[in-house]
């Protein structure tokens, strides 16, 4: 009698408990979906009056003659966020190889809270630390040495700031990816006459790519909607940039400058959502895409 009682407490439990976590697991699920459905909501007021193509293809923003350019935007952001992935990437790709393959085992227990203190500054001293070195550095010294007369509040300057932002994020995860490599591969590898580096360039990198994939995905879905510390030293002109010395205008620092202020206005509010909206499918788009390039190179390993 107590055994059966046993039996169906347990069972009962067993039911909580997966319970409440398919709830939670619901949860996280339906949270993506009332974002979009409320940017959408909220954007409807400006595409019931002009189509999605043409204002994703105009460059002509003048919200108080009703026109909604976003293209300018979006090109910035685009600018920013992939030079400051070409800046970080190799950065975080070789430093990880070295702490994990190299570097002796206190060289990393001693990065590790150096690269989270890095993770954990707020993004404003970011910003700061851009007007007071980068910005003077590309005006001074990087931009006449292209014989560029430049202000430094520009693409370049965004990209190298937010590139020291993301470099702890995708950091962190490279330096576990590394590690979780099985250490009989490595040894197989060398007792069949490897080097140490060809059995990184060969084994322990073949091994890690879907996780580096990953990495260097996730890093670019961080940069791409970074504000604070961009629209700092980013110039924030609303004209399409042509080169990493002009100033550019990202779609979040349009949001975090304005929206504030157009509250009153209707059609700049919605306006205003529907950049969110674009901000958040871009976004998903990336991560789409990281996640087919991790499936296509897991297939191929």
């Amino acid at each position: 009698m107590r055994q059966i009682k046993l039996t169906r407490y347990r069972k009962w439990r067993n039911r909580f408990h997966q319970g409440w976590m398919v709830i939670a697991l619901l949860g996280m699920l339906l949270i993506p979906l009332v974002l979009v459905a409320g940017l959408i909501l909220k954007s409807m007021l400006l595409l019931n009056t002009q189509s999605v193509l043409g204002l994703l293809t105009s460059t002509d923003w003048s919200p108080l003659s009703g026109h909604f350019g976003f293209l300018p935007f979006i090109v910035s952001s685009l600018w920013i966020t992939i030079l400051s992935l070409l800046i970080s990437a190799p950065v975080c790709l070789l430093t990880a190889i070295h702490l994990t393959q190299y570097a002796k085992r206190w060289v990393l227990r001693v990065m590790h809270p150096v690269i989270d203190i890095l993770a954990g500054i707020p993004s404003v001293i970011f910003g700061v630390w851009g007007i007071l070195v980068i910005v003077p550095f590309i005006s001074h010294q990087l931009g006449p040495l292209f014989g560029k007369s430049v202000s430094g509040y520009s693409i370049l300057a965004g990209a190298i700031v937010l590139s020291i932002m993301i470099i702890p994020f995708m950091l962190n995860m490279l330096i576990d990816i590394f590690r979780a490599v099985p250490e009989e591969l490595k040894e197989a590898s060398l007792s069949l006459g490897a080097s140490k580096w060809q059995t990184i360039k060969r084994v322990v990198v073949k091994k890690a790519l879907p996780g580096i994939v990953s990495s260097f995905g996730l890093g670019m879905s961080r940069a791409f909607g970074e504000t604070i510390a961009v629209l700092m030293v980013v110039g924030n002109v609303t004209r399409i940039p042509t080169g990493v010395f002009q100033p550019g205008y990202p779609l979040p620092a349009l949001i975090a400058n304005n929206y504030g202020e157009m509250l009153s206005i209707p059609l700049y509010d919605s306006a205003l959502m529907l950049a969110a909206l674009i901000l958040f499918m871009v976004v998903l788009m990336f991560n789409i895409f990281s996640r087919w390039l991790i499936v296509k190179t897991e297939t191929q390993s």
